[in-house]
C-alpha cells in the first residue's frame, strides 16, 4: 500500500473523523473534477482492500466461530437440564410434604369413621342430596337405594387430541358411579350446575397422566372407546382422587361378589342323604359342576376391568395373554350360568379389542414404517382365531402402501431414471410384504393363495404407472426397451423367495410392447421409402478417415464383421447410404426387439423383421430391373448382395441367439432374394 492509501486509512480509522468537514475540506482543496475522481478512486480502492481484509478475516476465524456455537449449544443444554433436575427436586419436596399431611388427614378421617359410622354414612347422603339440588337434571340420581356420596370437587377438563383447555367441571363420585356435571355461566338461584354425564364404576378404568409442564396434576377415564382427560388443582387433589376412585371402585366390586354369593348360596337345595339304589339319577350335578368352578379368583374379578384398560393404553398383547389364560383356565370346566355370565362380558371386550386392531391395520392410519409396522396387530388377530381377517387387512394396508408410495414418486424428465426408481419401490416394497408374511402367517398356509392373487393386483397397479410413463408417453423404442429390461431383471429378484411373477408382468405389458415394435416398424418402412425416393445409387464418401472409421465401427457393433471389404480407399464406401442407413436401422429394431421379446410377441418380432427386409429388397430388385447403365447395375448387385449375404445371416442368427430357436420364415426369405448375377445386357433378378 503506498503513502498516501495509508494516511488516508489513518484519516478514515481516526476517532474524531467528521465525514462532512472531510468532505468540505476536500472540495476547498481540489482543483477541478479531475481531483474529486481520483480521490474516490482511493477511497474505493481502499474500500475494496477492507472488504478483502475482512473476507479473509471470516476464513480464518470460521473454526473459531463453529466452535464457539457448539460451546453455546452445549452450554444451553445443560441449563436445560439443570432447570429439569430443580423442577423435579421442588415436585419431589412438594409431593413429600402433601404425602405426610395426607397421612394425617387419612388417620384423622378413619378414626373420625371409626367413631361415627352410621352419623358418616346418612351425613353423605344428606350431603349428596343436597349438592344434587344444585344440579340442573340431576333429581333423578338419588331413586337407586344406597347411593351416597364418597368424594366431590371441581376440575378442569382438557381436549384428549391437541390437550386444549375445554370446559370447567364438578365431580361428584358415589358408591356405585361417578357424576360430572359443567358449570352454568349463568346460574338461576340455587342451581350452579348442569348435568353432564353418569358413569357406572365399572364401565371405566382410571389412568395416571404423567406430567409434562405445563400439563401436569391431570388424569384420565377411559370409556372404551371414549376418553376424557380431567386436570385437579394441584397434585394433593389429584392424588386424593386417583386413590378413592381406586378403592371406591374395589369396594363395589367386592360389595357384588358378595351379593352374588348371597344369591347363589339360598338356591342350593339341601343334598338329601345318599341313596342305595343305584340306579337313582344324582339331580343336584349341575350344582356340583357350579360350585366346582371357582369364579372368585381376585384375577377373574378384575378381568373386564383390566381387560378394558389394556385396550384404552394399546397393550394389546396383554389383552390377548389375559384372554389365553382365561381360556385355559376354564377349558375343562363345566358350561354354568356364571361361566356364561363371564364369557358374555369377556366376548364384548373381545370385540371392542378387534375392532381396534382393525382399526390399526386400515389404510386410514399412517402407512409409514413398512410390513413390519403391522406384525403386532396382525399377530394379535391371528391369537384371536380371525387369521382370515388378519390376511385381508394386512394386505389391503400393503396395497394402500405401495399405491401411496408409488403416487408420492415424482416424475423425473428423463423416463429410464423414473422407471428405476419405479422398480426399486415397487419391487423392494413386495419383497417385504412377502416375507412379512411368510413370517406372519407361517402357520396359516390356507393364506397363501390371498397373497397371490394380491400380487397379482399390486403388479397390475405397478404396471399401470409403468405404461402410462413409457408407453403412453410415445418414448422411443430402445428408451422402452431399456425400461422393460430393467422390470425384468428386478421381477427376478422375486425368485429368491419362490414367486415368480415374470409371466404376469409380460402378460400385462404384451398389448403394450406389440403396439410399440408396430408403431415403430411404420416408421422404420415410412423412413426406407423416402430414402428409397431418392436413390443415387452412388458410392458414399464419408470425406475423413475419422468418419469412416466411426462407420466401421458402428457396423461391427451391428454384427457386421464382413464390412471392410466394402471400403475403399480416400474414404469411400462401396455400398450406397440407402442400404447402410437400411442396415443401422433394421439392426437397432432387431436389437430392441429383443430386449423386449416374450413368447407371445414371437410372431409379431418376426413379421415386423419380414416386412421391413422386403421393403429394401424389392427396391433393390426393382432398381435391378429398371436401370440400364452397365456400371450402376453392377452398384446394385453388389448392394443386393450384401444384403443377402451379409445382412440377412448377421439377423438369422442374432434373431436365433436372442429368442434360442431358428426362424424358418427368415430362412426362407433369404432362400427366395438370392442374387442371380447375368449378363449386362440382361435383367437381373434378386427376388
Amino acid at each position: 500500500m503506498t503513502d498516501t492509501g495509508s494516511r488516508l486509512r489513518k484519516q478514515l480509522e481516526s476517532a474524531n473523523f467528521d465525514p462532512q468537514n472531510y468532505v468540505k475540506q476536500l472540495s476547498q482543496q481540489s482543483d477541478g473534477d479531475r481531483d474529486l475522481q481520483e480521490h474516490r478512486q482511493k477511497i474505493q480502492t481502499l474500500a475494496d482492500e477492507t472488504a478483502q481484509n475482512l473476507k479473509k478475516n471470516v476464513y480464518k476465524n470460521y473454526r473459531q466461530f463453529i466452535e464457539t456455537a457448539k460451546e453455546i449449544s452445549y452450554l444451553e443444554s445443560e441449563m436445560y437440564q439443570l432447570s429439569h433436575i430443580l423442577t423435579e427436586q421442588k415436585s419431589i419436596m412438594e409431593s413429600i410434604t402433601q404425602a405426610l399431611l395426607s397421612t394425617d388427614k387419612d388417620e384423622t378421617s378413619k378414626e373420625m369413621l371409626a367413631a361415627f359410622p352410621k352419623e358418616t354414612e346418612e351425613l353423605k347422603q344428606r350431603t349428596l342430596t343436597s349438592l344434587l339440588e344444585k344440579v340442573e337434571g340431576g333429581k333423578n340420581i338419588m331413586d337407586t337405594p344406597g347411593r351416597h356420596l364418597v368424594y366431590n370437587g371441581d376440575l378442569a377438563e382438557y381436549d384428549v387430541d391437541n390437550m386444549a383447555p375445554i370446559q370447567k367441571v364438578h365431580a361428584f363420585l358415589m358408591n356405585d358411579c361417578l357424576l360430572i356435571a359443567t358449570w352454568l355461566p349463568n346460574r338461576r338461584g340455587a342451581v350452579k350446575y348442569k348435568y353432564n354425564a353418569l358413569y357406572d364404576l365399572e364401565s371405566f378404568a382410571v389412568v395416571n397422566v404423567k406430567d409434562n409442564p405445563p400439563m401436569k396434576d391431570m388424569f384420565k377415564i377411559l370409556m372404551f372407546p371414549d376418553s376424557r382427560i380431567f386436570q385437579a388443582e394441584n397434585s394433593k387433589v389429584k392424588k386424593e382422587w386417583l386413590e378413592i376412585l381406586d378403592e371406591t371402585k374395589k369396594n363395589k366390586a367386592t360389595k357384588d361378589r358378595h351379593k352374588k354369593e348371597e344369591e347363589v348360596a339360598p338356591s342350593s337345595p339341601a343334598r338329601p342323604e345318599a341313596s342305595t339304589n343305584p340306579f337313582d339319577v344324582d339331580e343336584d350335578e349341575p350344582a356340583d359342576a357350579e360350585e366346582s368352578v371357582d369364579l372368585s379368583l381376585e384375577w377373574i374379578q378384575e378381568l373386564p376391568e383390566d381387560l378394558d384398560v389394556c385396550i384404552a393404553q394399546r397393550d394389546f398383547e396383554g389383552a390377548v395373554d389375559l384372554l389365553d389364560k382365561l381360556n385355559e383356565y376354564l377349558k375343562d370346566q363345566p358350561v354354568t350360568p356364571r361361566v356364561k355370565e363371564l364369557r358374555a362380558k369377556v366376548e364384548e371386550r373381545v370385540r371392542q379389542l378387534t375392532e381396534v386392531l382393525v382399526f390399526e391395520l386400515s389404510p386410514d392410519r399412517s402407512l409409514r414404517g413398512g410390513p413390519k409396522a403391522t406384525r403386532r396387530a396382525v399377530s394379535q388377530l391371528i391369537r384371536l382365531g380371525q387369521s382370515t381377517k388378519a390376511c385381508e387387512l394386512f394386505l389391503k394396508n400393503r396395497a394402500a402402501a405401495v399405491q401411496t408410495a408409488i403416487r408420492q414418486l415424482r416424475i423425473e424428465g428423463a423416463t429410464l431414471l423414473y422407471i428405476h426408481k419405479l422398480c426399486n419401490i415397487f419391487f423392494t416394497s413386495l419383497l417385504e410384504t412377502a416375507k412379512e408374511f411368510e413370517m406372519d402367517f407361517a402357520g396359516n398356509t390356507g393364506c397363501y393363495s390371498a397373497f397371490v392373487v394380491w400380487s397379482r393386483s399390486a403388479m397390475r397397479m405397478f404396471v399401470d404407472a409403468f405404461s402410462k410413463q413409457v408407453f403412453d408417453s410415445k418414448e422411443s423404442l430402445s428408451t422402452a426397451a431399456e425400461c422393460v429390461k430393467v422390470a425384468k431383471e428386478h421381477c427376478k429378484q422375486l425368485n429368491d423367495i419362490g414367486l415368480d411373477l415374470t409371466f404376469t408382468l409380460q402378460s400385462l405389458l404384451v398389448k403394450d410392447v406389440k403396439a410399440a415394435l408396430q408403431s415403430y416398424k411404420d416408421i422404420i418402412i415410412e423412413a426406407t421409402k423416402h430414402r428409397n425416393s431418392e436413390e443415387m445409387w452412388r458410392r458414399m464418401n464419408l470425406m475423413t478417415p475419422e468418419a469412416l472409421a466411426k462407420l466401421k465401427e458402428e457396423m461391427r457393433s451391428c454384427g457386421m464383421g464382413t464390412f471392410e471389404q466394402y471400403t475403399g480407399d480416400d474414404c469411400w464406401v462401396n455400398l450406397s447410404y440407402t442400404v447402410v442407413a437400411f442396415t443401422k436401422q433394421m439392426m437397432s429394431f432387431l436389437e430392441e426387439g429383443l430386449k423386449l421379446y416374450f413368447p407371445e410377441l414371437h410372431m409379431v418380432l418376426l413379421e415386423s423383421l419380414v416386412e421391413i427386409i422386403l421393403v429394401a429388397v424389392q427396391h433393390v430388385d426393382y432398381s435391378l430391373r429398371c436401370e440400364q447403365d452397365a456400371e450402376k447395375k453392377a452398384f446394385i448387385m453388389q448392394n443386393a448382395t450384401f444384403l443377402h449375404d451379409t445382412v440377412l445371416p448377421v439377423v438369422e442368427r442374432r434373431f436365433e441367439e436372442g429368442v434360442g430357436k431358428p426362424a424358418k420364415q427368415l430362412q426362407d426369405l433369404r432362400k427366395s432374394t438370392r442374387p442371380v448375377r447375368v449378363n449386362p445386357e440382361s435383367t437381373t433378378s434378386v427376388v
